[in-house]
């Protein structure tokens, strides 16, 4: 799958992840927030665990028609949010914000959405529930910098990392589709975007190729 959005061009690349500084203004991310807000109240955030039981440090949600949930029966999209409910659609805002990074007309069927409170990170992991590789994973980062850890396919290749700031977008495509990656920590006080200070992470994905 080759798209032809303007990331093509702009951003540093590191290990084929393309990092697109300053991709939202300051007035993009708020409108991104707002939008977000009735999202949260129609799928509240939950702590999901791992499946060997181990709570996770980031509190999650979901939009669109897949949402991604982890629990004590794995790691799985599923149509319902863990209170049963239908998950909420993907704000326009940030779909148009796919299709510009990306230039393709298919939308994703899961934008994860992840919180990061004072001490919360992301070990390191690979986006491999999907049904199609050939499809990019987007991620906008809003709120508190993050120190983004970027390897390769293999979990024994070596790492990179990188301050990730509010409004920073990072298009994972090509060798870095199934690259390893995380969050090893956030940087507290370094936004008001988010009135406690923390960060949100949306990452945009299809999930099946139909």
């Amino acid at each position: 799958m080759k798209f032809s959005g303007r990331n093509q061009t702009e951003g540093e690349v590191v290990r084929g992840f393309r990092l697109l500084r300053g991709w939202l203004d300051a007035d993009e991310q708020a409108a991104i927030l707002a939008d977000l807000r009735p999202v949260l109240v129609a799928a509240p955030f939950q702590r999901p665990v791992t499946p060997g039981g181990k709570p996770m440090s980031v509190r999650m949600t979901s939009a669109g028609r897949l949402g991604w949930i982890s629990d004590r029966r794995g790691y799985r999209y599923a149509a319902l949010h863990p209170s049963g409910t239908p998950w909420p659609p993907i704000p326009p805002r940030i779909l148009a914000l796919w299709r510009d990074v990306t230039g393709l007309e298919r939308a994703p069927d899961c934008c994860l959405i992840n919180h990061y409170a004072a001490g919360a990170r992301m070990g390191l992991h690979q986006d491999r529930d999907e049904g199609d590789f050939s499809f990019p994973v987007v991620s906008i980062s809003l709120g508190a910098e993050a120190l983004f850890r970027m390897g390769g396919t293999e979990r024994s290749e070596g790492t990179e990392s990188r301050w990730l700031h509010s409004g920073d977008v990072v298009v994972m495509h090509g060798p870095a589709r199934l690259a390893w990656h995380g969050v090893d920590r956030i940087r507290g006080g370094s936004s008001t975007l988010l009135s406690d200070g923390g960060r949100i992470n949306l990452t945009l994905r299809v999930v099946t190729s139909a």
